[in-house]
């Protein structure tokens, strides 16, 4: 599959879906790149995932993000590139054990070998790609336990929009294993991460102009509420991105 392209003034934005195999733990692969000699603050937005982002050259390193849990404010340096891989929370027990539990709002640096890639730098996302995936794969050292696969698909299919009781049912996995499970691996409750998940999903209707709930909000209070919780603004605000300030944001691809 070809990456996908973003571009705004001096960023670019390079992104590719994972393979197939992988998909259940990686959502996607990323490459971003300030090509002015200024630095640009971006404001950084929830969205339920969990990064490993690999940086080169005077800035050597590899962090391991925890969940966003509310807006942050952050600099990309002038002249940068960073190669990203945004997981999704099944990747926690699988790939992250000795880590565990990864909190919301932490950076934890991991072995420049943890991956199994010498960081020299990637020429391009695609070969950073192709590189990631294989020794991803290579990493996994038993099955995906597959009612937490259930979970993870069902919370992903409704844009967060169900409840405990539901889930718990479905995945036949008891509310209290549940909560457990989700703070013992990203340190939230389940309600949180579908409520980032919600908030996530309302993302593409908010660029669009529809400043009304689209995600089973109670009401339009409750969905002003929630955006401005998780973005520190309003929906009219988020919509009009000043600046590009919102970088998830800025990086949607077109409806």
């Amino acid at each position: 599959m070809e990456p996908l392209l973003y571009q705004k003034d001096d960023i670019d934005y390079w992104s590719m879906p994972p393979a197939e195999e992988i998909s259940h733990l990686v959502e996607s692969f990323w490459m971003l790149t300030n090509k002015s000699a200024a630095p640009l603050a971006v404001t950084v937005l929830p969205d339920g995932r969990i990064d490993a982002s690999f940086s080169f050259g005077d800035r050597q390193g590899i962090v391991l993000l925890g969940l966003e849990s509310g807006p942050s404010r952050a600099e990309i340096p002038p002249d940068f590139t960073l190669f990203t891989i945004s997981f999704r929370p099944l990747a926690a027990t699988y790939l992250f054990k000795d880590f565990l539990p990864i909190l919301p709002d932490t950076a934890t640096v991991l072995p420049a070998d943890f991956f199994g890639v010498t960081l020299g730098g990637f020429q391009d996302i695609e070969l950073f790609c192709a590189k990631l995936t294989a020794n991803i794969k290579g990493m996994l050292k038993k099955s995906i336990d597959e009612r937490k696969r259930k979970l993870f698909d069902l919370i992903y299919s409704t844009n967060g929009s169900i409840t405990v009781g539901e889930l718990s049912e479905k995945t036949s996995w008891t509310s209290r294993q549940i909560n457990r499970y989700f703070r013992d691996t990203i340190g939230v409750s389940l309600k949180t991460y579908c409520n980032i998940i919600r908030f996530r999903a309302s993302f593409q209707h908010i660029r669009e102009g529809r400043l009304f709930p689209d995600e089973n909000y109670a009401d339009q209070s409750h969905f002003i509420r929630e955006i401005k919780k998780y973005a520190g603004v309003v929906p009219k605000e988020l919509a009009r991105n000043k600046n590009d300030r919102f970088i998830q944001f800025s990086t949607l691809p077109p409806a």
